[in-house]
């Protein structure tokens, strides 16, 4: 995922819950939704972090002072980008989500 392409909103905003819950009719369901995109985002991003940092692992003392700039400046593109749960939200406003509900659907199909 290309986060630096995503348009969330780098702060909190104040969202219309009842508005949002609109398409699954049920506002907790909703916030399962989006959390488990979130979840999802969070590990893809620490998987890249991790990733990116491992390069890094292991180092001479000479060549420590340029890499941990080089840390640094990893560490602070992770810090500005916007939180996995303003990503999982605006993705959700978007209608870039895929989601079903198993129970809905069964009962769907019983009548």
């Amino acid at each position: 995922m290309d986060y630096k392409r995503t348009n969330a909103p780098l702060n909190t905003v104040t969202r219309d819950m009842m508005a949002m819950a609109e398409p699954t009719g049920n506002v907790y369901e909703t916030v399962c939704i989006i959390g488990k995109r979130a979840n999802q985002i969070a590990v893809e991003m620490k998987k890249d972090l991790e990733k990116k940092l491992q390069e890094f692992a292991s180092s001479d003392n000479m060549e420590e002072v340029s890499e941990n700039r080089e840390q640094i400046e990893i560490s602070r593109f992770y810090e500005k980008l916007p939180k996995p749960t303003l990503i999982a939200a605006q993705e959700y406003i978007e209608g870039k989500l895929y989601f079903s509900n198993p129970a809905k659907e069964r009962d769907r199909l019983a009548d």
